[in-house]
């Protein structure tokens, strides 16, 4: 895959003013951090394709995750070349694989936490049933590392308290972590890192720092990863499609506990 990234990063924090309200006392002001956002608007194979709302931050790998945790690729070998522009905002990526739909266009949906995303087109519709992944014998301490690691607190999470977070982590490592206004981008992203470093997703568990709906789980499914955990919580129809997928879910993972829902071996 060639990268032509001509973005030079943004901070993803920001300084603004606020005013600090105790009770019984006035108001007095403070320097905050907060989180910038950003749009950013990608196309695929020429075709104005999603618009992304993020942090400015990681977008290559964000791009690239997107389109294998949604099925659009198979793999990496069919991104021929991701484009990033000067400012960040606009992005294009060149498949092998697949075509535009142009007889369905104007769609617009919201397909995460984050609502101002938006798919313009077909490529993100995939019908077709992803594979069941592939369980593999797992250590109650990779998850316990994950949780520690979550618990020391990420970087942008520690300077504003306002981020979601998304652990890699390989044989009880945490070998990458990338953080997002939302679960969904900070999930793509991690993904999108492996990717990119040639990392074997059927190895890899992936903590989130965030709630796990159905979409969720479909995006560790069609990316092959065989562990999903999260501090937060699962749904029942999530449950019941890590069962079907053969996924191995753990929940409200903390550094000293964990609820297994779903153990496939």
């Amino acid at each position: 895959m060639k990268v032509v990234d001509q973005y030079r990063e943004s901070e993803p924090v920001g300084l603004c003013e606020g005013a600090l309200l105790t009770p019984g006392e006035s108001c007095v002001t403070i320097p905050r951090k907060v989180l910038v956002e950003h749009a950013l608007e990608v196309a695929v194979n020429t075709v104005p394709t999603m618009r992304v709302v993020c942090t400015p931050d990681h977008l290559v790998d964000l791009v690239v995750g997107r389109l294998y945790t949604e099925g659009i690729v198979r793999g990496i070998d069919d991104i021929e070349e991701i484009y990033l522009s000067e400012q960040g905002t606009c992005a294009s990526a060149q498949l092998s694989c697949c075509h535009a739909d142009f007889s369905r266009q104007g769609i617009e949906t919201v397909p995460s936490c984050c609502t101002g995303n938006r798919v313009y087109n077909h490529y993100f519709n995939n019908d077709e049933r992803p594979a069941n992944v592939e369980p593999i014998p797992w250590k109650a301490e990779w998850v316990f590392a994950a949780a520690r690691a979550f618990a020391e607190d990420s970087p942008l999470h520690r300077a504003t308290t306002g981020t979601h977070s998304c652990y890699l982590v390989l044989g009880g490592t945490v070998v990458a972590c990338r953080e997002d206004l939302g679960r969904h981008n900070a999930f793509d992203k991690v993904v999108g890192a492996a990717l990119r470093e040639g990392i074997d997703l059927k190895d890899a568990l992936i903590f989130s720092s965030g709630r796990l709906p159905v979409d969720m789980v479909m995006k560790a499914v069609r990316a092959g990863v065989p562990v999903l955990a999260t501090k937060a919580v699962p749904t029942d129809e999530t449950i019941r499609l890590a069962r079907e997928f053969d996924l191995t879910l753990v929940c409200q993972a903390r550094p000293d506990s964990a609820v297994i829902y779903n153990n496939p071996l």
